[in-house]
């Protein structure tokens, strides 16, 4: 059978005959071994729908994994080993029959994962926000997963680094190509940092645009939910987004400038008729996509010192002139509060120090009210 002898070397060489993603061959893949249909496609089975263009690579030679990537710490899984992530499944027919991968343990990075997309070219806010909630996920023990190419996928997989947690970047290419050019550093520090790439391409295959497209599917089923911090009218991460949707996954999204064209994608997704959750911060993303209990931190109000202040006590205050000095009998009438009441009042706004004593009168202390009161940790 050309020298293929287990389900792994079939299954590498079907990623050299077909693109993935190809539900026909998944089909049949679930119905039967890998080396079953790689058979029927060498022996130009008629029955196997398709069979003449999956037999137009036949001439390309099989893979000799060793001399790809298990140079670059890579190795070949499929359904079945103890690293396959097994959401890949929920794919359907369209599941990855395999993938390449280098680096960290791809399985346990996966677990716990948020995808953070969007558009190549990013505007200045959108490369900040994804950094900045890498940089928190990656912090919290989350891994951030994109695609790892230029702007908001580039931040995302920087920012993860920089949060001292793992990132992993599924590609459009093979696991051993470097694309773009540009991102030969970035790739190197994210495997160093114990990052993984992930492809279902064979070693050598180049990017082209369909490719990218297939490869969002694994970018929105590998993880608990998808964040897009910008995304242009046509933008790819809107195809990951919709992924994920079909997945029951959250598809959560950055409000932008309602100017930017780098922003209509989000808002059109959080307009839509299945609306997608808008985020602001880490602790949100979390909310949407953790287990039951991981609740965002919601904000700690400022407290200033007006704020503790009785009812009374404020209107007096509130009814004192900003620039000149009153007496008692003029600020209970403007307050519209007992002139008694009005005196013991001002005793105790003097000594909270939101008050001064002159002899023309009583005078407000500026800024005194909102001074913001020592909150206990």
């Amino acid at each position: 059978m050309g020298g293929v002898s287990d389900e792994r070397a079939a299954r590498m060489r079907l990623s050299q005959l077909a693109e993935p993603g190809d539900e026909r061959l998944g089909a049949e893949l679930a119905a039967s071994s890998a080396r079953v249909v790689l058979e029927r496609i060498e022996a130009n089975d008629r029955t196997l729908r398709g069979v003449e263009h999956y037999r137009a690579r036949l001439s390309l030679p099989p893979i000799e994994l060793d001399a790809a990537i298990v140079g670059h710490d890579g190795r070949y899984l499929i359904p079945g080993d103890g690293e396959w992530p097994t959401q890949l499944m929920t794919l359907g027919a369209s599941a990855p029959w395999g993938l390449f991968v280098v680096g960290g343990e791809l399985r346990s990075a996966a677990a716990r994962s948020v995808a953070v997309v969007g558009a190549r070219a990013a505007t200045e806010y959108g490369l900040h926000v994804a950094s900045e909630f890498a940089i928190d996920l990656a912090s919290r023990g989350w891994a951030v997963v994109s695609g790892g190419a230029y702007g908001i996928d580039a931040a995302a997989h920087r920012g993860a680094i920089a949060g001292g947690g793992v990132t992993i970047a599924a590609l459009a290419f093979g696991a051993d190509v470097v694309y773009p050019r540009g991102h030969t550093e970035l790739f190197a520090r994210l495997r160093d940092a114990g990052g993984v790439l992930v492809s279902e391409f064979p070693p050598g295959a180049t990017p082209t645009k369909p490719r990218f497209l297939l490869r969002n599917r694994i970018i929105a089923a590998l993880t608990r939910g998808t964040v897009v911090v910008e995304a242009a009218h046509r933008s790819g991460a809107l195809n990951t987004a919709a992924v994920a949707r079909r997945l029951g996954r959250p598809v959560l999204v950055v409000p932008g400038p309602v100017t930017s064209s780098m922003s209509v994608g989000c808002h059109r997704l959080a307009r839509g008729d299945e609306p997608a959750r808008i985020v602001t911060d880490a602790s949100e993303i979390i909310e949407e996509v953790g287990l039951i209990g991981e609740l965002a931190e919601r904000p700690d109000p400022l407290r200033r010192v007006r704020d503790s202040l009785d009812p009374i006590s404020l209107r007096v205050l509130e009814a004192m002139p900003t620039e000149s000095a009153v007496g008692i009998h003029d600020l209970a009438v403007l307050a519209g509060v007992d002139a008694g009441a009005t005196g013991g009042v001002l005793l105790r706004l003097v000594a909270a120090g939101l008050v001064g004593e002159s002899t023309a009168g009583f005078v407000r202390v500026p800024g005194a009210a909102d001074t913001v009161l020592r909150r206990d940790r």
